[in-house]
């Protein structure tokens, strides 16, 4: 039998004495205040944690608490609640049998939302209590809009004859909100923001058309047949983006912003010509999910705080550097945080200018009106500031401008492309910056890279092929950890990885090093450097996130510059080696 009735659960947990009277007292005047749900009022001030709560509730009404990161859901019996409702239910349709369907719920006590599932299903509800957080990703793993946008593009096709398309029609057409081509962006954008994608890739074949979305690092492909709605496509983004319609045979770039749902996404847009049409990358930021904070990015907090210590110092520069997409701007917007305090006075200066943060003065650079970074940063410097955050290291000016504000009593941040922090110096020595500058100005470098996280709800213990044990014995002289690998699964769209996290190492210039810098001695520089104090290359931090079963062996192999040292011969001497 269901439970049909109003449930105090606040009273229960007293009586049960899982939480005090007084503890009650609190959250409840907290939930009269904000009108959150009492559970997790509960939870957030620490009175009890979701699992102790989730199964004192299942105990209670009689029903199960199922763990929705091992439940082998059939994404047809999912849709039986269509997604509004199952997010506004918080509500997930598990199983459906001759009894009825078995939904899983955040909060079972929920009688309006009992009663309206049960009219919707036209069936007998029965309930299961379930974490929220697992029943949002099991939402947004399912509810893809994978056979929207297959439908939005047929219909678009079926609209286009075979002919030459009318221009002025489609342009007329694009400003409709029904209109097919808006509703297939529209889809592809929302997808796009549901699965957490960072880029977008729109690129015409000679019989198809590819949609790829770059989740955590990684393309993941849509193919459609309707090859010629392309170039509606292409229209309507270059109307979006501002950019010339008429032009075809050269590259733009753009921007625009647009409301996805709940989201406000940046988009940049970039289009070039290729063999079969224009292909069209477009970057996506989401301003709603704002700049993350310092400790969300993985780093271990001993070189969190190291890093934190160096950025506070009253002047010097310190460099992120890494390849493009090692999220070295999410962390110097993260660093940027922290220091966007009222005494101090903060200019950027970025291309493009990514986020945008109260209290500090952003300029983007435009080349075209000769608005570099070296012009900016000179005229930054009469501005009075503290702080100055340079977008990039780019030339030998703008790093010369950058040391010298650092020497004149300025704190500057910038980045550099360059695979590790030793490596950074030999790049800087190459754009012939004098080294006895550096010596003077440079307080650290972070070097980074991003790796794919194990997906929680798949992962199982690793077995190392002999390639990898190879690897992991040349660099620990030994195979043991907790390794482990994801077998692929819905919520990871059976890649096995679910979400990144960063992986740091941190040189901070000591006298030795400065020394070494002044002479422009750069095999002195690495030995001391590889000795400096607090010192962990990235490979090593790699490899210790893979032996805690964060990653795996294969995603810090990645992040290795010499997996190549290990020969084949020395890698079949090993042979397979378990999961320690």
């Amino acid at each position: 039998m269901q439970p049909r009735q109003k449930v105090r659960i606040g009273d229960l947990l007293v009586e049960n004495k899982v939480i005090s009277q007084g503890q009650l007292d609190v959250a409840l005047a907290e939930q009269k205040k904000s009108g959150r749900k009492l559970g997790k009022v509960l939870i957030e001030n620490g009175y009890l944690g979701e699992d102790e709560l989730l199964t004192f509730l299942s105990k209670q009404l009689n029903i199960p608490f199922i763990d929705l990161r091992h439940y082998k859901f059939d994404a047809d019996t999912v849709r039986l609640i269509p997604e509004i409702q199952a997010r506004r239910f918080r509500a997930v349709a598990l199983k459906l049998s001759e009894r009825g369907v078995l939904v899983g719920m955040a909060d079972p006590t929920n009688i309006f939302a009992y009663d309206e599932l049960a009219a919707l299903l036209k069936r007998p509800v029965e309930l299961a209590v379930v974490r929220e957080a697992d029943l949002l990703r099991t939402i947004d793993a399912v509810y893809r809009h994978t056979e929207q946008i297959t439908g939005f593009a047929e219909q678009l096709s079926d609209e286009l004859t075979a002919g030459d398309i009318d221009m002025q029609e489609l342009v007329a057409a694009a400003d409709l909100a029904d209109a097919p081509v808006v509703k297939l962006l529209q889809s592809v954008f929302e997808d796009a923001v549901q699965i957490k994608a960072s880029d977008i890739h729109i690129e015409p074949d000679e019989t198809v058309l590819r949609i790829r979305q770059r989740v955590d690092g990684v393309l993941q492909e849509h193919v459609l047949n309707e090859k010629r709605i392309v170039q509606a496509l292409v229209l309507r983004l270059k109307l979006m983006g501002g950019l010339d319609i008429s032009e075809k045979r050269l590259p733009q770039d753009g921007r625009f912003s647009i409301r996805v749902k709940d989201h406000a996404v940046d988009v940049r847009l970039s289009t070039m010509p290729v063999q079969h049409g224009e292909s069209v990358v477009m970057r996506l930021l989401d301003q709603t999910a704002g700049v993350k904070k310092l400790e969300d990015l993985g780093m271990p907090e001993a070189l969190r705080k190291r890093f934190e210590a160096v950025i506070h110092r009253p002047h010097g520069m310190v460099l992120v550097t890494g390849p493009t997409g090692s999220g070295k701007t999410t962390t110097l917007y993260a660093a940027l945080q922290i220091l966007n305090q009222p005494e101090n006075k903060i200019i950027t200066v970025e291309d493009p200018v990514e986020y945008r943060l109260s209290r500090i003065n952003q300029v983007q650079v435009n080349a075209e009106i000769g608005l570099t970074f070296g012009r900016v940063l000179r005229s930054a410097l009469r501005q009075d500031p503290d702080i100055i955050l340079v977008g990039e290291m780019r030339d030998e000016e703008t790093a010369e401008i950058g040391l010298r504000a650092a020497l004149t009593g300025h704190m500057v941040l910038s980045t550099l492309h360059t695979n590790d922090a030793i490596s950074t110096v030999t790049r800087l020595l190459d754009m012939h910056v004098p080294g006895y500058m550096l010596a003077s100005a440079l307080q650290a470098i972070v070097a980074q890279r991003l790796v794919r996280r194990v997906c929680d709800a798949c992962a199982e213990p690793a077995r190392l092929d002999a390639r990898a044990s190879a690897w992991v014995r040349a660099k620990t002289g030994r195979n043991e950890g907790r390794f482990m690998h994801g077998r692929g699964c819905q919520y990871c769209n059976n890649t096995g990885y679910r979400g990144r996290i960063g992986v740091y190492e941190l040189l901070e210039i000591d006298e030795g090093i400065a020394t070494a810098l002044t002479r422009t001695d750069s095999v002195e520089f690495a030995a001391l450097a590889h000795r400096a104090a607090g010192f962990r290359p990235l490979d090593l931090v790699a490899l210790e996130d893979a032996a805690r079963g964060t990653t795996t062996v294969e995603e810090a192999m990645r992040v290795s510059a010499d997996v190549a040292d290990v020969s084949v011969a020395e890698a079949l001497s090993f042979g397979d080696v378990a999961a320690g």
